[in-house]
């Protein structure tokens, strides 16, 4: 059912996250097509993402406009106690948002844009990365999410998965399903669509090597193809669009094990132990204390500054600096040591990996995120529509946080209320 009236247009904002595509990579060598749709819009020089620089936390920074310190998830892992202890989660299968609940007895702790709007024209989200990322731009269902692995509409009502492979022909099929469904027939008040790539293959290649080009090729197409088929509304005022990364990518230079470590220091229990609960975060690791752990806090914290590979350590309220709630769970952070080396692909970049108690896919010489290097703190955004001067250039310090509010006020809806702000015309 379309949500416009007949014979009268409705302002739309339409929104493509090409997910794990860094700033430095936007170019008329690799995205063409980001390039032109830069030409008819802006594109903010100096954008960053939020910390932890991963998918999952970076998805709910963007759809609520708020900080994870803000909105509650501050992890693409978290540690979460169900009455036995710290247990460590991925953020990404689709029943976690069930256990955080059951946790927390909550979602979010904000709004996200699914609920601002879902009396004045609803949002669509067409979602390709994991299903966690998915579920946390909408998690308690006031619009709908379709994702190839789980589906629902508002009140979380169960829908078919969209089906589309995990991999660039899955975001190719993906934007068709968007393009045919969302932007011609059902023209929602937002519409957001989030691929995977070239995220999921950069996990996986040395960054700037062929395969990871071709991915970065493919997801520039994608975006030309949604731009191209909106242009007209663009032009007469009607939609917004945004296209954006939530993260770039460093490569990893070695993996360190923090489980491994605070157990040989006499610091952790064991394996898996609830008194020292360690969330790999990539390019960084949260960790959480038991009451009965809280006295080893700076012992730890000793350990890990000792450490030549760990380039900051992060306590108590330290940690707000980073857009961390300190009084949520984490008692420490650490962050990967990073520098400017070029990794086998040749492109700059590299840094350190955790394992904590959830071992998670780390490959040395392939790319990775979630710490504070600066090709990883660096996605991008163009924005294209009413007020944004075509051709134009945003210097000043842009963030993933201000997306929200800028959708929020070309709907002509409030968002005073979130950290981020809407970006100047």
């Amino acid at each position: 059912m379309r949500t416009e009236k007949s014979g009268k247009k409705m302002k739309r904002v339409v929104i493509v996250i090409c997910d794990g595509l860094r700033a430095d990579m936007v170019g008329p060598e690799y995205t063409p097509n980001l390039v032109r749709i830069a030409e008819a819009g802006v594109h903010c020089r100096n954008h960053t993402g939020v910390f932890p620089s991963t998918t999952r936390t970076t998805a709910a920074s963007i759809a609520t406009g708020c900080l994870p310190k803000t909105n509650g998830l501050q992890g693409n892992a978290v540690a979460l106690d169900h009455g036995e202890g710290y247990k460590v989660y991925s953020v990404g299968p689709p029943d976690f948002r069930d256990k955080f609940y059951d946790a927390k007895g909550r979602t979010l702790k904000v709004p996200t844009m699914s609920e601002r709007v879902k009396d004045a024209g609803g949002a669509v989200i067409y979602a390709n990365a994991s299903p966690g990322a998915g579920i946390f731009l909408d998690p308690d269902g006031f619009g709908h999410m379709i994702h190839r692995d789980v589906a629902f509409g508002p009140d979380r009502m169960t829908l078919e998965p969209h089906g589309a492979g995990h991999d660039a022909a899955g975001d190719a099929a993906l934007t068709q399903r968007f393009i045919d469904e969302i932007l011609h027939d059902r023209r929602p008040a937002l519409s957001l669509m989030w691929m995977c790539e070239p995220d999921h293959t950069q996990h996986s290649v040395a960054l700037g090597s062929p395969a990871h080009i071709d991915v970065v090729r493919a997801a520039d197409a994608q975006a030309g193809r949604v731009f191209d088929n909106i242009r007209s509304d663009i032009d007469s005022g009607d939609v917004l669009f945004m296209v954006a990364s939530d993260h770039g990518h460093e490569t990893i230079l070695e993996v360190i094990d923090l489980e491994e470590i605070l157990i040989e220091a006499g610091l952790k229990a064991a394996p898996g132990s609830s008194d020292v609960a360690i969330a790999p975060q990539g390019l960084s690791a949260t960790i959480y204390l038991s009451d009965d752990a809280k006295d080893r806090r700076d012992r730890i914290a000793d350990v890990l500054r000792s450490d030549r590979r760990i380039g900051g350590v992060y306590v108590g309220d330290e940690m707000r600096e980073l857009g961390l709630d300190p009084d949520d769970g984490i008692d420490i952070v650490a962050v990967g040591l990073s520098s400017d080396d070029a990794g086998e692909g040749g492109l700059p970049g590299a840094g350190y990996a955790f394992q904590g108690d959830l071992k998670i896919a780390n490959n040395v010489g392939c790319g990775q995120h979630g710490g504070l290097g600066k090709y990883e703190q660096s996605p991008f955004l163009i924005c294209a529509g009413t007020g944004f001067t075509p051709g134009d250039d945003i210097t000043d310090k842009t963030s993933a946080i201000d997306i929200a509010p800028t959708a929020m006020r070309h709907l002509g809806l409030a968002a005073d209320d979130m950290d981020g702000k809407a970006l100047q015309r």
